[in-house]
């Protein structure tokens, strides 16, 4: 303990003034802010409201701006713990379209007392539109604004402290998921660990196809399921598939092993509010099944049984959820005037691709990462509406292909029963897969299960809190047969 503290005591007076960081020079970086925040202030963000919660410890808030192209205008922060630092750094990704900072996931990282950054991807807003004649910001979206940020935050980090991250670490989910994948595909000197949640790692594939789903209903309104049955139909589902673990608890927690089939639900004849129509059963059986192209090749996996109550069905009249529409708009047609009814889903995704292929992160060999100890843990909710957990499991597989058969001692995969996109849903969606990676890379300690944990109130039934293991795919958590079935204990990882 003595020697513990003499090392951070040595550590704390070779530390740089944060005033001083103003005047480090790097390539093609302009430091727009290197002040000291004191203990106890708001994380920002929050608007101060946030409450004791909300509060950090003191740090050293470096603001920049990065411009590795002539186009380029990427805004990042860095905050370097004032004491404590744990000798680590932790970059954070973004969602959607980014165009903001991650200041929740950075002030979550400066609490574990990480030196941690995040950046805006080049842009402002949560819009695409920054892409419609800028081909060198969408390369900062894609890619390059991440890689830009760990390099010279790491640059940062050796002048404040007069030493290097010891190790550096990656997490994020979604875009954040697809950053990580992006990280160890193209640059896998940056990070020596990464978590990659719910990883919409083939985006434009994943947009495309949802604008075509959406589309396909309104052009035939016979198709679309009111609220009302999406309710009955999610509710036959669980009924069908709760039980396969052993416990009845609101949750499909084998979505594979799930036959459930939408007919049965059919209505005897025309059309009432306790049944499906034809067109409509039809459209529940779709919304399992992959997307396809005219030629019959996958374009997306479908989504996964457990799911329903998050399926997103288009409402007429109402416009479609940009999140997706911006791809074929303004990266594929570049044009903030397309009319997504006009979708073509040959030629919007071969547009899309020409203009926007390199923002997708589908590279199955990651053997470089591998090799210099890089550690993945991936992440995803078996019921999440938007990226489907298939696709995760299909690029799993394909590493596990392109690189042998068994790699689970550096990748391993989650699947989070229950639960939506990086999180929400009526499964336990918090988990500490950052502390798991940490014992998994600077002690060996390989996670044979993470525990999950929903609080009280929230979910399915709004019931009891509850605590659940996340199994590595492909094992599965059944229930032992005895003790509470709201404890993790008493439940063992297994063979689907």
């Amino acid at each position: 303990m003595v020697s513990s503290l003499v090392v951070m005591a040595a550590a704390a007076l070779l530390q740089q003034p944060c005033d001083a960081l103003k005047t480090v020079s790097l390539p093609r970086v302009t430091i727009t802010a290197a002040e000291h925040v004191a203990a106890g202030a708001p994380a920002p963000g929050r608007g101060g409201r946030g409450g004791p919660a909300a509060t950090l410890p003191a740090y050293c808030r470096v603001a920049a701006t990065l411009a590795p192209s002539a186009d380029s205008h990427i805004e990042i922060e860095l905050w370097l713990p004032a004491e404590n630092w744990n000798g680590k750094f932790l970059a954070v990704g973004n969602g959607g379209w980014a165009g903001s900072i991650s200041f929740d996931a950075m002030a979550a990282g400066l609490r574990r007392g990480y030196a941690t950054a995040s950046n805006d991807t080049g842009h402002k807003g949560a819009s695409a539109q920054f892409a419609v004649g800028h081909p060198e910001k969408l390369i900062d979206f894609g890619y390059r604004a991440m890689h830009e940020m760990a390099v010279h935050s790491k640059a940062l980090i050796q002048a404040f402290y007069r030493r290097g991250p010891q190790l550096s670490y990656y997490q994020g989910c979604s875009t954040g998921g697809r950053q990580g994948l992006m990280s160890a595909q193209r640059f896998p000197d940056d990070f020596d660990a990464i978590i990659a949640g719910a990883p919409v790692h083939n985006m434009v594939h994943l947009n495309v196809s949802q604008v075509g789903i959406q589309v396909e209903m309104l052009k035939n309104p016979a198709r679309l399921v009111p609220e009302s049955k999406k309710t009955i139909f999610a509710n036959a589902v669980v009924a069908a598939c709760d039980e396969r673990d052993g416990v009845k608890d609101g949750i499909v927690s084998e979505p594979r092993a799930c036959k459930f089939d939408p007919a049965v639900l059919a209505c005897k004849a025309g059309d009432a509010s306790d049944c499906l129509t034809t067109a409509q059963v039809e459209s529940a059986r779709s919304a399992w099944a992959p997307l396809r192209n005219k030629s019959g090749a996958v374009v997306y996996p479908g989504r996964s049984p457990g799911f329903e109550s998050g399926w997103r069905i288009p409402t007429p009249g109402a416009a479609l959820n940009p999140l997706f529409t911006d791809m074929p708009r303004f990266v594929g047609r570049q044009d903030p005037n397309w009319d997504p009814m006009t979708f073509d889903l040959e030629k919007d995704l071969a547009l899309a691709l020409k203009n926007g292929g390199f923002v997708e992160a589908t590279d199955p060999d990651l053997s470089k990462f591998k090799a210099r100890g890089g550690k993945l843990l991936l992440y995803h909710g078996w019921a999440d509406p938007g990226p489907a957990p298939e696709n995760t499991i299909n690029y799993y597989d394909a590493v596990n292909k392109k690189l042998g058969s068994r790699q689970d001692d550096w990748m391993r995969l989650f699947l989070m029963p229950g639960v939506g996109h990086c999180g929400g849903g009526v499964g336990p969606d918090q988990a500490d897969f950052l502390g798991a990676i940490e014992r998994w890379r600077e002690k060996g300690e390989a996670p044979a299960q993470i525990t999950a944990t929903r609080t009280a109130g929230r979910g399915a039934g709004a019931g009891p809190a509850m605590s659940r293991p996340l199994c590595p795919h492909p094992q599965v958590a059944r229930y032992k047969g005895s003790g509470s079935t709201n404890d993790a204990a008493n439940f063992a990882c297994t063979a689907p």
